[in-house]
């Protein structure tokens, strides 16, 4: 079975690549390369550098089905140029059901995000909460989304949004790195490693056990073998929805004392000010996927994501 992966120079897109390719798929990835990287292409994969926009010079007849990961992921990046974030994930996204409609290929898991939520009126949040996303990056994710439903009613395209919190861990030798960090777990480890001087925990008066923000981590690893399973379970007509997470949170500070642990670095941690329109808790409800598609997180605790990512960090430096 021959799989066409985008943005599988990325995080995620690479990870699913290699799991792809070591289940026996053909796996070509299509990635402009503007945040992935090269190296991170697993051996044994094609690889076309190209846009979104080119979608219809890369997806042919050929192709069983398409894991689509490129996208701009950066909310405030998302504030400042909205347009990048209504070009590339929509309009690239646009461009590339359009060509997998002409060559008759009917099958996509597409890499969502919690952030279709926005503020969550209820925690755990489960796959019927509203969307009212907080930024462009959530608004142009969930754009896609309403996209696959279309094009599954109209067309019968059979597709599965994964919709996912705080990804972590690396995995195949592939890992988190960034041109702009933003993520907490890599922030850490470079304080670790040197190339910052502290972290900086965005209010410390929240309204949880530790005063600092509660977010839901899933591995690397996890979530891409649930990539694997949606895949099998496209159905022509059909556009299903499932959260992706471990169903339990982590606080900024449970974090960075996992980082001390696995590093056996202090990590000096500066209290700064809450950021406008962080949520004080995001925990996903993962039921559905889990009684549906029946997948289980295998590597569910804090230590093990630091663990790996700092193996991948320090396999780096």
């Amino acid at each position: 079975m021959k799989l066409l992966v985008t943005g599988g120079a990325g995080y995620v897109g690479s990870v699913v690549a290699a799991q792809l390719l070591e289940a026996g798929y053909e796996v070509t990835v299509l990635d402009n390369l503007s945040t992935g990287h090269r190296d991170a292409v697993p051996a044994g994969a094609d690889f076309v550098a190209a846009d979104l926009a080119d979608s219809a010079t890369v997806v042919t007849a050929d192709f069983d089905g398409v894991l689509h990961f490129a996208a701009k992921s950066l909310v405030g990046e998302s504030q400042q140029r909205p347009e990048l974030y209504w070009r590339n994930n929509v309009c690239g996204s646009l461009a590339l059901l359009d060509a997998m409609r002409k060559a008759a290929v009917r099958r996509i898991v597409f890499s969502s995000t919690a952030a279709t939520y926005g503020e969550p009126e209820s925690v755990p949040i489960d796959e019927t909460a509203s969307t009212a996303p907080t930024n462009t990056y959530g608004h142009s994710k969930l754009a896609v989304d309403r996209m696959l439903g279309g094009e599954a009613l109209a067309h019968g395209l059979g597709a599965v949004s994964l919709r996912y919190f705080n990804v972590a861990g690396a995995h195949h030798g592939f890992g988190e790195r960034h041109a702009v960090e933003t993520h907490l777990i890599p922030i850490a480890l470079q304080v670790a490693t040197g190339e910052r001087d502290k972290l900086v925990v965005h209010g410390e008066d929240w309204p949880t056990p530790d005063g600092t923000c509660v977010r839901d981590y899933i591995h690397v690893a996890d979530l891409a073998r649930a990539h694997l399973l949606a895949l099998d379970a496209c159905q022509p007509w059909s556009h299903r929805i499932y959260n992706l997470g471990n169903g339990a949170g982590f606080s900024v500070h449970e974090v960075v004392e996992a980082a001390r642990r696995v590093t056996g670095h202090p990590i000096p941690v500066e209290v700064g000010p809450r950021r406008p329109g962080d949520p004080a808790v995001l925990v996903a409800s993962s039921e559905r996927i889990r009684a549906e598609l029946e997948w289980e997180p295998a590597h569910p605790e804090i230590d093990v994501m630091v663990a790996d990512a700092w193996q991948f960090t320090r396999s780096r430096t």
